[in-house]
């Protein structure tokens, strides 16, 4: 009864710990459970598993919600009762600039190159290439970053209002309160011609 109250209570703690940290300041949590993360990071995650030592993050990354680090194989279990010590482990290393899509399931002993994608979903079994856009299960590559960006630019160009910001223009100093500012004017303004765009439309066909 008492270790159950006390692992009770180390769950309360970690939620009470948890509820400190938002998806940009998460990796200073994570830090301190011995994973390596780099600066700039967005990781929407609550937990890097049960070997967070194992995982190593590096700049400018994006973790979507529900991606799984598995560094340690579970499946062992089946030789317990034959050789109790074995185990299986490997580390993860993301370089800078990746995206992992919401939902991913990362394996041990995997390296995910510079500038990569990995697709929502996606089973990650081999290392990740740089500058590849990787999706499915087992995960492969299905474009390059270059082909991937030109195909949503081109999609942007037929999607976005008129008057969007599109960046820091050549000469212009813009103060980080006019950034912010900006940044939530061309948020209403998106919602507002998106909700236009696909609803409206979508309204007309189906009368």
């Amino acid at each position: 009864m008492i270790r159950i109250y006390r692992r009770l209570f180390q769950k309360i703690k970690s939620i009470i710990e948890l509820s400190k940290y938002n998806d940009f300041t998460i990796a200073e949590y994570f830090r301190k459970q011995g994973a390596q993360i780099g600066e700039n990071n967005r990781i929407e995650l609550r937990s890097l598993g049960t070997e967070p030592y194992l995982i190593k993050i590096g700049n400018h990354c994006t973790i979507a919600p529900n991606v799984l680090f598995l560094t340690h194989d579970g499946a062992a279990w089946v030789f317990t009762e034959e050789i109790p010590s074995l185990q299986k482990f490997g580390p993860i290393t993301i370089n800078d600039n990746c995206f992992i899509g919401i939902s991913s399931i990362i394996m041990g002993n995997i390296t995910i190159g510079p500038n990569a994608i990995v697709g929502a979903g996606s089973v990650v079994t081999r290392d990740v290439p740089p500058n590849a856009v990787v999706a499915g299960n087992p995960a492969r590559t299905i474009s390059s970053l270059e082909g991937y960006k030109e195909k949503v630019r081109l999609i942007w160009e037929g999607q976005k209002p008129h008057g969007y910001f599109e960046g820091i223009k050549e000469g212009v100093r813009y103060t980080p309160a006019a950034i912010q500012q900006i940044k939530h004017r061309d948020m209403e303004l998106l919602r507002g011609h998106l909700t236009k765009k696909f609803w409206n439309k979508n309204e007309s066909k189906s009368a």
